[in-house]
């Protein structure tokens, strides 16, 4: 564990990502999705040498600190950065490779239904957008970003964007995926609105009924 040079590395990190970022002494002042890495660092090597009790506590006064929850356990990657830093939270089985971002509201979590490794693994390189959740054992593929609002339960492939509730693969490798060409006349890669879906299919359904009632009428009336 060389908390100096993880220090280092992630205000690096922050300067090339955030472009609100000023100068190093703020960022290391300022930015709470920090001090909550910096601490996990700490819990981790505590968990990782059997003082499990302890490294929990330190994480629970973190959260309490900055409103991110990463369990001790879990293993993070280098440069690390959660922009905005609230309400996120890092479940016990969950990897993350180097260089990812994660922005507020995200989850990374389990279903409920699983045991021994039953959080997800982030490759390098992984964007998770505003209020995402990523849950279960599933893999999301370096390089790839999961949109703001996503509920993503299956593997992500690499280079690829998903959206949407559940999870969909919109763009893989640069290329729109192909099943997904009417969504983009929509417009839905900026997030699918399950209710007004619905309510178009409902009003689809009505209007076919429609037709068949005066189909009908027409025929008892002759």
């Amino acid at each position: 564990m060389n908390i100096f040079k993880t220090i280092r590395e992630d205000i690096q990190a922050v300067k090339e990502r955030d472009p609100a970022a000023q100068s190093s002494f703020v960022i290391w002042l300022t930015y709470p999705g920090l001090h909550a890495r910096w601490s996990h660092v700490v819990e981790h090597w505590l968990w990782n040498h059997g003082l499990k009790s302890l490294a929990r506590i330190s994480s629970q006064f973190t959260r309490w600190m900055t409103g991110v929850e990463i369990h001790p356990a879990a293993v993070i990657g280098r440069r690390f950065f959660i922009d905005h830093a609230m309400g996120v939270i890092i479940g016990e089985t969950t990897v993350v490779g180097d260089d990812c971002t994660l922005y507020q509201g995200v989850t990374l979590g389990g279903t409920g239904k699983e045991t021994g490794k039953r959080h997800p693994t982030l490759g390098n390189n992984v964007l998770v957008g505003v209020g995402a959740a990523v849950l279960g054992d599933i893999t999301i593929g370096d390089n790839s970003k999961v949109g703001g609002g996503a509920v993503v339960v299956s593997d992500v492939p690499p280079n690829s964007t998903v959206v949407g509730i559940p999870g969909r693969v919109v763009v893989r490798d640069g290329q729109r995926v192909k099943n997904e060409a009417a969504d983009a006349a929509q417009h839905k890669e900026n997030l699918p609105d399950p209710i007004a879906e619905r309510c178009a299919n409902q009003c689809e359904r009505i209007e076919a009924l429609e037709r068949k009632i005066q189909e009908l009428e027409a025929r008892v009336g002759r």
